[in-house]
């Protein structure tokens, strides 16, 4: 009888830590989509609602998986669940609104980290990592832009953090970031 007792106040207290768990998974859902401007709220929702085919309030798996190979992909069924499980913070196995807000999001910022990492590479014209006031007034130069060495040099010293006179990828992504 007392290892059934505490069996079942073991059950409780695992059940109660899972609530606790959900609870602050769905908080974290809503701090989320509270940083979205409204607009971003607008394309997410009408996304989410041409990937919830059957209109139910969620994405399956079987849905994800149509609206991926919609968009020429073709995952695999694991590589779906996969997906859905990165974001699923409540559990159930698909999506809900908020948890797509978190996806896209996400899915956002690895867009934007691309696109820096790829207009560091136009500015870093012989690939060495860094760009130096040459490579980056030649930059400007061809992007029609004219400025002085003095002005060329100033730029660079604002982003320079280690004071080296290039600027590395960490400075460059605090540029960007920063603008």
């Amino acid at each position: 009888m007392a290892k059934e007792m505490s069996f079942l106040k073991y059950i409780e207290q695992r059940m109660a830590l899972a609530a606790n768990s959900a609870a602050r998974m769905m908080q974290f859902s809503e701090d989320i989509i509270k940083q979205l401007t409204p607009e971003e709220v607008d394309e997410f929702r009408e996304a989410f609602m041409m990937f919830d085919k059957d209109g139910n309030g969620t994405i399956s798996t079987k849905e994800l998986g149509i609206a991926m190979r919609s968009l020429g992909q073709n995952p695999t069924e694991q590589e779906i669940q996969e997906m859905i499980n990165e974001v699923d913070l409540d559990g159930n196995g698909q999506i809900e609104f908020p948890e797509f807000c978190v996806m896209m999001k996400r899915m956002m910022k690895e867009t934007d980290s691309e696109m820096i990492r790829e207009a560091f590479r136009v500015f870093d014209k012989d690939g060495n990592g860094v760009i130096t006031a040459q490579e980056f007034r030649y930059f400007m130069v061809h992007m029609g832009m004219q400025f002085s060495e003095e002005e060329v040099d100033e730029m660079i010293r604002e982003v320079d953090v280690d004071g080296d006179g290039e600027i590395d990828y960490e400075e460059f992504v605090k540029m960007m970031s920063d603008r």
